[in-house]
């Protein structure tokens, strides 16, 4: 029984040499590497390139190495009624609880329209704004939602949340299911994306989303490029209904130069590093689950295909 690992973002290496220093019995490796593809069990994978995981007859599992699985269910060439795990994982969570937060204090606070300023050199103060003036309201209340919510709420923010299904989250005003999608964003003035990427939250921040928010909201989404209409952001910050929007994920990654993104003044773009998985805490998860795979017992965090999550 031997790991896979791919992903095209130049960490194979790194992934490698952590699982191997983790648990040297296990064979492990690069896809990009002769190895014997009928040995192989588990996949280990970021972003795949469509198509790889067909190559592998006796997969038993496809282990993603971070939240996000959309990429690996969005693959028709994947080998059918294998499962699916994901990395649960409380750095991770609050990795981008810290980066929400840091983003709309910079948005209270003007940060970024004085960065612009600064290469103008121009010295021009704007009223700012305080924490008890905005609700923030935050779209998917999962792991990673709930840290940022409680964490929001521990500074002060009147904090909100939408879900498919009810959560109970102390000192955080919950809404669920579509019939209750407006009430949620006719009070969201800042609006933070948390959702995964599925059939139905795909385009899901769309012009006729935008309009049901108040005018001046501030979209932040950290959660999936797909998530996004492009366009309609762009038209709904220009027509003055939105004030702007942070961004750290995008349809295309690296962000293509010639995208109207990088060159709007009131749009503010990071490269998808809200959170990163991180070796020292994601490897001790593929290591557990390859020994129950070995074992014949339950793996952990395994995706429901229903959800896509």
């Amino acid at each position: 029984m031997s790991i896979v690992i791919i992903r095209q973002d130049g960490k194979i290496g790194v992934w490698k040499a952590a699982l191997q220093q983790a648990a040297p019995e296990i064979k492990v490796y690069s896809y990009l590497e002769d190895h014997p593809k009928d040995e192989i069990e588990v996949a280990l994978v970021w972003k795949h390139p469509s198509g790889t995981l067909s190559q592998y007859p006796n997969l038993k599992y496809i282990a993603s190495s971070g939240a996000g699985v959309d990429f690996i269910i969005e693959d028709s060439d994947i080998p059918k009624d294998i499962p699916i795990t994901r990395v649960v994982d409380g750095f991770l969570a609050s990795d981008m609880a810290e980066y929400v937060i840091a983003v709309i204090f910079a948005y209270l606070k003007n940060l970024n329209t004085y960065k612009i300023a600064q290469t103008k050199s121009i010295w021009k103060p704007k009223p700012y704004q305080r924490i008890s003036d905005f609700t923030v309201g935050i779209l998917g209340l999962g792991a990673l939602g709930q840290v940022l919510a409680n964490d929001l709420v521990r500074f002060g923010f009147k904090t909100q949340g939408w879900s498919a299904s009810k959560k109970a989250i102390k000192g955080v005003t919950t809404y669920a299911g579509n019939e209750e999608l407006s009430h949620f964003l006719a009070k969201t003035e800042i609006l933070v994306c948390l959702l995964p990427l599925t059939k139905e939250t795909r385009g899901i921040l769309n012009k006729p989303l935008f309009e049901q928010l108040p005018k001046g909201a501030h979209i932040i989404n950290v959660a999936r490029g797909g998530h996004l209409v492009d366009t309609d952001l762009i038209e709904m910050i220009d027509n003055g209904h939105l004030s702007g929007a942070s961004l750290d994920v995008f349809h295309q990654e690296p962000l293509p130069p010639e995208h109207p993104f990088w060159q709007h003044e009131n749009i503010n773009i990071t490269p998808h590093y809200a959170s990163v998985s991180d070796t020292a805490s994601v490897v001790p998860q593929i290591v557990e689950n390859y020994k129950r795979c070995q074992n014949n017992e339950s793996l952990l965090n395994v995706v429901s295909m229903v959800k896509g999550y």
